[in-house]
């Protein structure tokens, strides 16, 4: 076993450059009691994240809204070199009984990963958490910390991160999301 996963790891690294990976399975956080779906709808910006390849630009927010066929689209957009760039997904409610814990693809070929949300107030910030296991061996995940504005004050980012710490998700390579000059850009 050890010398296959030996043989495995260079093909593998390619695939998380970039990512935050950990050895082991992923944690399981507690997700947003009583989600409610409809009072999440809308835009958020990204304020801070754990780094994600592709994420590499500045400005970045999502807006979800309901379609027809009860499904989330998804349009995530992010200014990078000196271009606005856009990329279109999907997120479905994988178990009614836990709403929280969506899972979102961006591609037809890909199946959904997870989007799970850990908590929000709907009207100001939301704590957002992905993780995706590797045949048990390491994860690799994301975390975001989402505002329904730019900025959000200091207290609210300390007690996402502490949510996230708490869940033993490892926060030490959190990142700011530059929000700064956005609404000049085009």
């Amino acid at each position: 076993m050890k010398a296959s996963f030996a043989l495995l790891l260079p093909l593998l690294l390619p695939l998380v450059s970039g990512q935050v990976f950990h050895w082991g399975p992923c944690p399981e956080p507690v997700v947003q009691p009583n989600f409610n779906l409809q009072k999440y709808l809308g835009k958020w910006y990204e304020i801070e994240k754990l780094p994600a390849s592709f994420e590499r630009g500045k400005c970045i927010e999502a807006n979800y809204s309901l379609r027809a066929d009860g499904t989330i689209k998804v349009l995530n957009t992010e200014f990078l070199k000196g271009r606005v760039r856009s990329i279109e997904g999907t997120a479905v409610v994988q178990d009614i009984k836990e709403p929280a814990k969506l899972g979102v693809s961006f591609s037809y070929f890909t199946p959904y990963s997870p989007y799970w949300v850990l908590s929000t107030d709907y009207v100001t910030s939301a704590v957002v958490y992905s993780c995706t296991d590797v045949v048990r061996l390491f994860h690799v995940d994301f975390a975001w910390i989402l505002g329904r504005t730019r900025t959000l004050p200091e207290t609210t980012i300390n007690f996402a991160k502490n949510m996230l710490a708490s869940d033993n998700i490892d926060i030490s390579k959190m990142i700011l999301t530059d929000q700064q000059g956005c609404e000049k850009e085009p």
